[in-house]
Formats: C-alpha cells, structure tokens, sequence
C-alpha cells in the first residue's frame, strides 16, 4: 500500500481505491462494490443526522429474524444499502442482519461472472438512535464461489475468505474506516464536497492497554472464566494484573471498536446464561468477522475466547459468537483465562 504522508494533498476514498487497483489488491468489480457501499453510507448518514427533524426515530413496529424489534432507522438503512448494490452487475447476492434470508441480485441486473458477496449491518447500536449515541453501518465482502441459484450457504465461509471489510459511524464526523487486506484505514467524509477522504493511513492498535469495554450488568450470567478475567482487571494494581484498567462502554459496538482502533482497548461480549443456548450475543457474519479483519489489519487480535474469530466456520447465517477484540497482548490474557 502507498505510504500516504498526513500532509501530504488529500488522498480521495475513489484515489485510494484505484490505487490499490493498480497495485494489483483489488480488482475493478470490488473497487466498485467498496465505490457503492460508501455512497449508500452517506445517504444514511443524511438521513441518521436528520433525526427527528426527518421523522426517522423510533420504532418501525416490526421485528428481525432474531426478534428483536427493528427502529425505522434500521428499515431505512436496510433499503438504501438493497437498492444502492441492486444493479452494479459486481454482487450475485446480499444479506444482512435484517433479513432472513441471502437475496440474489436479479440476473439482469449482474454480470454472469459476479464475483462477490456483500454482508452487512445496516444501523449498528441502532437502540441508541433516539438518545442521539454514534451509529454505524458495518459491512463484509465475500467471494462468490457456487454456481446456479444463490443459496445462503454460499455465504458460510470463514472470516478469513473476506476480501474486504469495513464500518461506516455517524458521529459528530462521519467516518468510513476500511480494510482490503493491506491495512486498516480511516476515511472523514467532507461534507461540503462529499467525498470520503483519508485523514489515518494504516491504523495501528497499540499492543498493550488499561482499558475494557464490557456491559457490566450482565456480570451475574457470565461463564466463571469472563468474572475471575473481569475481576482481576478490576483489582487493579494490587491484582494478579499489576495496573489499574479504566472501563468504557457506548453499547454500539461501532463506536465501541471506533474507540479501540484510535487508542487501544479490549471489546468483550462473552458468552452468558442469557445467550448461550444462542452460542453468543453478535453475529458472527454481520459484526464479528468484519470486526476481526479490521481489527486485525490493524496490528490487535480478535477470538471468541477459546479460537480466532476468523478461523470459525458458520453453520448458518445468523450464527451468534461471543467476541472479544482489540489490543493483542489484553486478547491473549482473555484467552487464558478461557482456556484455563
């Protein structure tokens, strides 16, 4: 990847993308498939920042695969992400958290040879939405390898065959942070042209960190390796950990991760009593995965605890996991305390 200098003249998300291109990391269809997601991306952060104003906040009065009930927000999210990679001719097909099923692309509307598979989570943290808390669209890119009919078991492939992945999050900037395979890198979009713009080239993630994020209420439903983990970091210097370790949680893992990736941190989201006949709370294909080869594009480390995140085959596509993601030294030490 170019060596790109901050003071360098502004380097476009379209500039970076054919220059990848050129080097030979991507191809034209991925370059497009990227190009498409971040235009839809900036439609749903218009809408995201119209807020109230927009009539877009609150709940849509219907329900996901999960059960979970769906803001319209997330409805909206869905629909401009289906409609924007309908017609590229790059996709064979689409899913995402909101459906309950993979989606072809019309045969019309792609070429014969598509090459890939899109994922993604429209409106990540999206029960944030109405107390104005950063939001994201989080997405994955996946060779198209079957043949026929697309079927959801096309997209069972382990993290590790992701060709591209990245998050969009609307905050008080929106950011597209991106990774092809050669790094993890973090665009701005500039409103007053509308272009995404690289503003931190090859994002590193500090190795080692005093800081957790974990949702502390769930603690009495947690394995009896995530509390004797939890609690040592809590016991602080006096602890078998030797140093103090500050807590932070958004409760929307795109700001969460956003976090990790600028400064350092471990995100967890371990197995409980309350997700364990699900086999976790996030979805493996939709967040995990994505996550992971960001995160570890970046320099850090991502598991479920007791196996590389990337490494895990789905069974379906909704599977759930537990997560734990972010500096790679504090991910090893959760890791032990697992396998102990």
């Amino acid at each position: 990847m170019t060596d790109y200098s901050p003071r360098s003249s502004h380097v476009s998300l379209t500039r970076f993308l054919l220059e990848a291109q050129h080097q030979g990391q991507i191809d034209a269809e991925l370059r497009l498939c990227i190009t498409v997601v971040a235009q839809a991306c900036k439609a749903i952060s218009i809408a995201v920042g119209k807020g109230a104003l927009g009539g877009v906040l609150g709940d849509a009065g219907t329900g996901n695969i999960q059960g979970e009930a769906q803001k319209k927000l997330d409805v909206i999210s869905n629909e401009i992400l289906m409609d924007a990679n309908a017609w590229g001719g790059h996709l064979a097909g689409m899913a995402s958290e909101e459906m309950d099923h993979a989606v072809p692309v019309p045969k019309h509307d792609r070429d014969d040879d598509a090459k890939y598979l899109l994922l993604f989570d429209p409106l990540d943290g999206s029960s944030n939405i109405d107390v104005n808390i950063s939001v994201g669209t989080i997405f994955s890119v996946l060779p198209y390898q079957g043949s026929g009919e697309l079927r959801d078991e096309d997209f069972l492939q382990p993290g590790t065959a992701q060709v591209a992945a990245g998050y969009c999050t609307y905050g008080p900037s929106t950011m597209l942070v991106l990774t092809v395979g050669h790094g993890t890198h973090a665009f701005t979009l500039d409103r007053e042209v509308g272009s995404f713009v690289l503003t931190t080239p090859n994002v590193t993630i500090p190795e080692d960190t005093r800081e957790f994020a974990v949702n502390m209420s769930n603690q009495r439903f947690w394995e009896p390796q995530m509390q004797n983990y939890v609690g040592d970091l809590l016991k602080g210097k006096t602890g078998p950990r030797e140093k103090d370790f500050n807590m932070r949680w958004v409760a929307s893992m795109v700001a969460d991760v956003h976090r990790i990736l600028t400064r350092g941190g471990i995100f967890s989201y371990p197995l409980d009593e309350k997700c364990a006949d699900k086999g976790g709370k996030l979805r493996l294909m939709y967040e995990a995965n994505p996550m992971a080869l960001l995160v570890e594009q970046a320099g850090g480390a991502a598991s479920t605890g007791r196996q590389r995140m990337l490494d895990v085959t789905p069974a379906n596509l909704h599977q759930r996991v537990p997560v734990f993601l972010g500096s790679r030294n504090e991910v090893e030490a959760a890791e032990k305390y697992h396998r102990d």
